[in-house]
């Protein structure tokens, strides 16, 4: 049996990994705009009742729940939407390219985000799917 034809049965743990990561990873964006840690220094005296504020919300609370596979569907949803309006409203109007106007990271998350609305959480998630 090859390598290639075995590969699939693991398909469930490689997304359960994508998704534990790209959580992690999500979260220090909200841990950072609500708790200055990691600190950045463009999120200092950050209102809550903000745009950012409100987008730190989401990224502590959602990359948790995100994080734990529970309603990641929904959750993942939610998260693809708020990186896409943070792309168009922070990023797109001041260049075309995603690399100049430096929205990698915010188009590359809400793409992301929208392929876990279809593919679910794979497995180690509340949401036993998988």
């Amino acid at each position: 049996m090859s390598i290639s034809s075995r590969l699939p049965t693991y398909r469930p743990y490689a997304l359960a990994v994508l998704r534990i990561a790209t959580a992690v990873l999500f979260i220090q964006h909200g841990a950072a705009k609500l708790f200055g840690y990691p600190h950045v220094a463009m999120f200092d005296g950050l209102q809550l009742i903000s745009l950012l504020g409100v987008g730190g919300v989401l990224e502590l609370i959602g990359g948790a729940l995100f994080l734990l596979g529970w309603k990641t569907r929904l959750v993942a949803f939610i998260l693809s939407g708020e990186m896409a309006f943070a792309y168009f409203w922070f990023h797109a109007g001041s260049a075309f390219w995603p690399i100049l106007n430096k929205g990698e990271l915010a188009a590359l998350y809400s793409f992301l985000f929208l392929y876990f609305c279809f593919s679910g959480p794979g497995k180690l998630s509340i949401d036993g799917e998988g």
